[in-house]
């Protein structure tokens, strides 16, 4: 069997050559020709699984690496018979991880108060319930949209999106995007939406094309917006560079992509070629990531809960250094992207915290750091 893979996803180089002939290439540039005598296709986003370049291939099988599965033509590959999966979750925690380092940064810029702060989540998956959690840890009141969810679940917990636009202080989007029908998000804000709403604060780090870039432009320029948090483009790579310069909090939509998330995309993709194959890999892995050096130490003593994430969250990930990056280089988007530095989630480091109390120590835990100290 033939197996194309998208050369950027990690620890899968060796995998799969005892089973099939190989070929690795950059996701933008995988062709049709590329895959007319391929049994399966391993991809990320950037790679169109569309027509284009499955029409009348030997293609029986797609899996990305990714959350996201907006870049596959899954209605052409239902009339085609082509099974096709994507990573769920595989990244959630990255993602969460990456919110409360942005809601910290905007408690320090916009001196909000958690227990004073209202927070609406569009979006309840496998991320936006982990922010959820987050921010009800935080001590922040949440409300929870989810359109699908509240239908299908006849749930009263949630709220609808007119309840958020009232209501919510910050807004943060988890949707997938769908271009048309009952549930479409594309461009789901747009001047209306930015005329309705009360929150002075958006993080968006679910797809660009949620939000409608002159729509937040303006939204930004006329005060109606005092904060912004933008992980997703519309048009990436090639983004709206006076947008960028509006942004508070920018970066190239690498919310998710810490070291476990990456691993953890790539043993699910494995895993769902192994099992339609029949490979053997079923319970595949990555194993041996590199261990973090040294121990963070975080003096808790007269501190708030806020206070303490603040020091110990920017030791470990520093979110303004990719906003820098980017707003330096806008034009190396991509490259900045692929070329992304190792980031960790919380628990790889071991946290050394002197004078925590028995609360802050059970809401750290909860968060999942990595205390070594009793």
């Amino acid at each position: 069997m033939k197996i194309v893979i998208d050369n950027k996803i990690p620890f899968i180089n060796g995998v799969f050559e005892p089973f099939a002939d190989v070929i690795y290439k950059a996701g933008a540039d995988i062709l049709r020709n590329d895959l007319l005598d391929a049994d399966a296709l391993i991809t990320r986003t950037r790679t169109i699984c569309n027509a284009a370049i499955l029409d009348a291939t030997n293609v029986k099988f797609i899996t990305s690496a990714t959350i996201g599965f907006d870049h596959i033509d899954t209605g052409f590959c239902r009339r085609n018979n082509i099974v096709w999966t994507n990573a769920a979750g595989c990244n959630s925690l990255s993602v969460a991880q990456y919110v409360l380092t942005a809601l910290l940064q905007i408690s320090q810029k916009c001196s909000i108060k958690p227990d004073k702060t209202t927070i609406g989540i569009i979006g309840v998956g496998n991320v936006g319930k982990k922010v959820a959690d987050i921010c009800k840890l935080l001590g922040m009141n949440v409300l929870l949209c989810d359109a699908p969810r509240k239908k299908n679940e006849k749930n009263a917990a949630f709220a609808d999106i007119n309840e958020i636009a009232e209501n919510a202080d910050i807004i943060s989007l988890h949707v997938p995007l769908n271009i048309a029908g009952e549930y479409k998000t594309h461009h789901l804000f747009d001047e209306k939406m930015f005329d309705t709403i009360k929150a002075k604060i958006l993080i968006n780090t679910s797809r660009g094309e949620i939000v409608e870039t002159n729509a937040l432009k303006m939204a930004i320029i006329n005060k109606k917006i005092d904060f912004s948090v933008i992980d997703v483009w519309e048009n990436e790579p090639k983004i709206d560079k006076t947008l960028l310069s509006l942004v508070d909090i920018a970066t190239p939509h690498i919310a998710g992509y810490s070291l476990e998330g990456k691993a953890a995309g790539t043993a699910m993709a494995v895993r769902a070629v192994s099992k339609f194959f029949k490979l053997g890999l079923d319970n595949f892995v990555v194993e041996n990531l590199p261990e973090t050096d040294g121990e963070i130490i975080a003096d808790c003593k007269n501190k708030s809960l806020t206070e303490i994430l603040q020091n110990i969250v920017k030791s470990i990930y520093d979110i303004m250094l990719d906003d820098n990056s980017l707003k330096q280089k806008p034009e190396d988007f991509e490259k900045q992207r692929t070329d992304y530095r190792l980031r960790r989630e919380f628990a790889s480091y071991k946290i050394f915290a002197k004078n925590v109390s028995k609360e802050q120590k059970k809401m750290l835990n909860l968060l999942n750091f990595n205390l070594v100290n009793d």
